[in-house]
């Protein structure tokens, strides 16, 4: 959840013309990590929560490479970048631990 505020607030500095495009696409990949996760948690088989979990890591990588081009494109200062990568490695970590923690057969 805190990756998600963080790509929230550092969305708020965006030009206005990419408040439909990029800052609309970033917030809704934060925001699905985490329900991807929650929807799994939820009481699924473990093959329906990894599969949920493969989603959420999908919605990371998204957000991996769209902080690199909000880098890029000079969108944000880099200390919020930075701590925004930082939470992002932290959740993908604990995404990671999660998937690795699931004993899933076909």
């Amino acid at each position: 959840m805190d990756l998600a505020v963080e790509t929230y607030h550092l969305t708020r500095g965006f030009p206005q013309e990419e408040r439909f495009g990029l800052s609309s696409q970033m917030k809704r990949a934060a925001v699905s990590a985490p329900s991807n996760i929650a929807e799994g948690a939820a009481g699924r088989t473990a093959k329906s929560f990894h599969n949920l979990l493969v989603q959420a890591d999908g919605s990371l990588a998204e957000l991996d490479t769209q902080f690199e081009l909000v880098r890029r494109l000079g969108f944000a200062a880099e200390v919020q970048i930075a701590k925004a990568e930082a939470l992002l490695d932290e959740t993908s970590a604990l995404v990671g631990g999660l998937k690795r923690s699931q004993r899933v057969t076909d």
